[in-house]
């Protein structure tokens, strides 16, 4: 049975070019990057190459782009290492009730330290109020960390804004871009960005590398201890093969950026018409212009969404009921919750995020298939 994947928002396939580009590193230029002779140069010129790849895309320094090993610890490393390294000039932070978990577990380990921290409502579509974020601001306001594009419903928010009302105020302004880079231009200093958190198997590197720019000036500590790698930032041998991985994707991407997404913009609104052409009871969950260009967040009415999901693999089709790094938790899904759907909604949500991949044939087997499974 053919395999028709629409969860690139999860993980996506290594491209094949990506691949090639990270073997040699694996298998001749295997040196660790911290020692002096040939094969050490070697991978430190590498990862400075990936480092530049990632600087060029994000329109900033080098010296500015810290490579780790996902989303999640660029999350954890931003806020808990600049929070720590900024106790002394305040001790609030503003973020917003749908961000993922590492974002929030972040700052729910900082309350438990004597951080005060506020969670910013959202409207039904996903996006922040602008007014609330600026009335929620204090003289002890040190950190804002807002996420560039929702991972369950596609919202993008409005970013170039709020780093506009952060610079205002003298506040350092994080993004947790995971979801973004790839489907979204993004230009830091346009953006007043300070600090950017990226994943590289977003955009089709390997699972297990990732990065985050910090604007030079800023300063954060180090969680992690040992030796002195990444500017003395982050501890631990680097991951040269998967490092070089990430900066050959992340060029690739932006390299192919416009029929990307044109390609990607044009499954995810024939979906959607498909699905509205075939189906009563749906809901689609998100803003409809302002979204990721290949997430379809939907709603079935009375539908089990896990029973839903178990029937579409039987048939070959992969989706998900929500983030990836949530599916063992039983809660409700809080960014679902947070746009004020009820849990009757919420049961019967799938997303579907598509890739580089898919093709309208495979979205007529799919909306088949649903309506087979519906039937």
């Amino acid at each position: 049975m053919k395999i028709r994947y629409f969860d690139h928002a999860a993980t996506t396939p290594v491209r094949e070019e990506v691949i090639k580009e990270m073997i040699p590193y694996l298998e001749i230029e295997y040196g660790n990057a911290s020692v002096m002779y040939s094969l050490g140069r070697n991978a430190k010129r590498a990862i400075n190459k990936a480092r530049n790849q990632v600087a060029s895309v994000l329109n900033c320094n080098s010296h500015e782009v810290y490579f780790t090993s996902c989303g999640s610890e660029s999350d954890n490393l931003a806020i808990k290492g600049f929070a720590y390294a900024n106790k002394n000039k305040g001790n609030h932070i503003i973020t917003s009730k749908i961000e993922h978990h590492a974002v929030l577990d972040s700052c729910k380990t900082l309350e438990k330290q004597g951080f005060k921290v506020t969670y910013l409502n959202v409207d039904e579509k996903g996006f922040i109020n602008l007014n609330e974020l600026a009335n929620s601001i204090t003289k002890e306001t040190i950190l804002i960390t807002i996420m560039f594009a929702n991972n369950e419903i596609g919202t993008i928010e409005p970013i170039e804004e709020i780093g506009k009302i952060a610079r205002q105020k003298g506040i350092v302004f994080h993004t947790d871009a995971v979801q973004a880079v790839g489907n979204l231009k993004i230009d830091v200093e346009k953006l007043n960005i300070d600090m950017l958190s990226l994943s590289g198997h977003k955009f089709y590197a390997p699972k297990g590398v990732g990065s985050l720019y910090v604007k030079n000036g800023i300063n954060f500590e180090k969680l992690q201890d040992g030796g002195e790698q990444e500017k003395n930032k982050r501890a631990g041998t680097e991951n040269v093969a998967e490092i070089v991985a990430l900066g050959k994707a992340i060029e690739t991407i932006y390299d192919e950026f416009d029929g990307y997404n044109a390609k990607l913009k044009e499954l995810r609104d024939y979906y959607i018409s498909e699905l509205k052409k075939n189906f009563k009871d749906i809901q689609i969950n998100g803003d409809l212009e302002k979204r990721l260009p290949g997430n379809v967040n939907i709603s079935f009415k009375n539908i089990d969404s896990q029973e839903l999901l178990f029937k579409l693999d039987e048939n070959g089709i992969c989706a998900s009921a929500g983030s990836a790094c949530s599916t063992s938790n039983p809660m409700p899904s809080h960014v679902l919750t947070a746009i004020g759907l009820g849990i009757d909604i919420i049961n019967g949500t799938l997303r579907f995020s598509f890739g580089k991949d898919n093709t309208k044939d495979d979205i007529d087997y799919l909306i088949l298939t649903l309506k087979k499974i519906m039937k």
